[in-house]
């Protein structure tokens, strides 16, 4: 991997938030390509859990400052940097008081999902890439971790796809077992619709429940890694059917050589 750049977007990363698949993932397999000699940017939401003096989180004035619209809103992004100890990482937060100040991730104390995760999602995806556009920093591949990240693809195929800094960059999906159950909100798919996304490309928004947004994702994503052995066997066969090529589950001991050959002869 050796000079290529990838763009890992994700919705949890280690060290800044509890381990699990996607956060774990999520460090790892950047850090794997990193010390291949590719070079990486790693993009999350900034969790208002998320200790910013512990982990030297800066805002980066030049970045910050724009306004993204999500639901016909004007919300203002800000970009916060810091570098995971040891690792000339470097992670970009995207943030918003408005979405992310709250004290937690993805649900209340009392696990009720919040009310708008579709917006922040929307909002998250914009923010990677209007970031990316003012680092003018040109990936071979986006591979995306998690569901909070899941609009990325569906808009750098549509709302983006006339960029020409993207015009060669492909675009891969991790699929996990599933993070939460219910639907988000139900008028999700008509926010979406707003950025002049087709109908006929998000209709599985319609009930924007887990399996639907991933299926949303992998429709519009070059390639696919099933990354948990949890994932339901409706979803596998959707990701085995989709005709994109696909890393069936490999365990943890086994992904560097098995995602490093996906890039390379899969991918690139």
């Amino acid at each position: 991997m050796k000079d290529k750049r990838i763009l890992y977007v994700s919705s949890e990363v280690v060290p800044y938030l509890a381990e699990n698949e996607v956060s774990l993932m999520s460090y790892d397999v950047p850090k794997m390509v990193n010390d291949q000699g590719g070079q990486i940017r790693i993009f999350m939401p900034r969790y208002g859990n998320i200790n910013e003096r512990r982990h030297q989180l800066h805002e980066v004035i030049r970045l910050s400052g724009m306004n993204l619209v999500v639901n016909d809103l004007d919300m203002p992004l800000i970009i916060k940097v810091a570098s995971i100890p040891k690792e000339r990482i470097q992670v970009y937060f995207i943030d918003n008081d408005e979405y992310f100040k709250r004290k937690a991730t993805f649900a209340d104390e009392e696990g009720v999902m919040y009310h708008d995760n579709d917006e922040r999602a929307i909002f998250f995806a914009k923010g990677v890439v209007e970031t990316v556009k003012k680092l003018n920093w040109v990936p071979d591949i986006i591979h995306v971790h998690g569901w909070m990240a899941a609009m990325l693809p569906i808009y750098m195929k549509h709302f983006y796809k006339n960029e020409a800094l993207f015009s060669d960059t492909k675009i891969v999906t991790s699929v996990y077992s599933q993070s939460f159950d219910n639907n988000l909100d139900l008028e999700m798919i008509n926010k979406v619709k707003l950025d002049g996304v087709p109908d006929d490309a998000v209709s599985d928004l319609s009930i924007p429940n887990y399996e639907n947004i991933m299926k949303a994702t992998i429709k519009h994503s070059d390639a696919v890694i099933i990354a948990s052995n949890g994932v339901s066997s409706s979803l596998t066969k959707y990701i085995e059917s989709s005709g994109k090529p696909f890393l069936p589950f490999v365990p943890k001991d086994a992904f560097a050589e098995a995602y490093t050959n996906f890039y390379n002869n899969e991918v690139l």
